[in-house]
């Protein structure tokens, strides 16, 4: 089974995510997952960064979820201590990235494609793309967050017609439903997401982060993490702040001026 690549590259502030593994339609693996994380933490370490596209090689996929050759061979408890927690751990960490996430979707987007691209602040695709939660015809759920962040995001509505009935979105669809931001024509989904970077790439970037978050936090995407740090950041900009410092280092009481 070929783990397939995860591919990272930068453009000045704007950095690209690729899955690369069109001959498997981009399943995941666990080599893929590790390495998305990977990643996600490079990105989220790099604060020249201003927006992120994340696509997929080839025509026919931009992802179709998690590789059944992978999780099949895995036990009920490598699915509970592993599998599922793994791909959480990825997929969160991938929708608190501090600079915008674009997804580039061309062609189907099921199953944990369609949980990964939820994951992203704004998604593009292509007239040929297509959506669905095919889990329940192999007998098991939505495993990364398909009945969560994505109920979030669009609403119970369309996720039950997906997951339960199993059937799918097309790319207009998917627009009505709010799955998708913006339809162009097909193969244009890469072009218009990089286009949608290069503009917020041109705005104030602690703005547009913070803004981010705000939103995030107002669905419950890391409400708390969200709040104690912006907290910190207002605090750490104190008279009162330094003053306690100096008054630790030079032992002494602080005294406070409250600003």
């Amino acid at each position: 089974m070929s783990d397939g690549r995860v591919i990272f590259a930068r453009d000045g502030a704007i950095a690209r995510i690729t899955l690369d593994r069109p001959a498997k339609l981009n399943a995941l693996t666990p080599a893929m997952l590790a390495a998305l994380g990977d990643t996600v933490g490079r990105i989220d370490g790099d604060d020249d960064i201003r927006a992120v596209v994340l696509s997929a090689t080839g025509e026919r996929a931009f992802c179709v979820g998690a590789d059944i050759d992978a999780w099949a061979a895995a036990g009920p408890l490598d699915m509970w201590r592993h599998w599922v927690r793994d791909g959480h751990a990825v997929f969160d960490r991938m929708a608190r990235l501090r600079p915008p996430l674009i997804a580039a979707i061309e062609g189907l987007a099921l199953g944990g494609g369609l949980e990964l691209a939820a994951t992203c602040d704004l998604r593009i695709g292509g007239a040929d793309a297509a959506f669905g939660l095919p889990e329940a015809d192999v007998g098991v759920v939505p495993g990364w967050s398909g009945t969560q962040r994505l109920v979030r995001a669009i609403g119970p509505a369309p996720v039950k017609l997906m997951a339960l009935a199993g059937e799918r979105l097309d790319a207009g669809a998917a627009e009505r439903a709010g799955v998708l931001h913006r339809v162009v024509p097909a193969g244009a989904a890469l072009d218009a997401a990089l286009d949608m970077a290069a503009r917020i790439a041109a705005r104030g970037p602690i703005a547009v982060q913070l803004t981010k978050q705000l939103i995030n936090a107002a669905v419950g995407e890391d409400t708390a993490r969200t709040l104690e740090a912006l907290a910190a950041g207002v605090a750490g900009g104190t008279q009162d702040i330094r003053e306690g410092v100096a008054g630790f280092r030079e032992k002494r009481p602080p005294v406070f001026s409250n600003r």
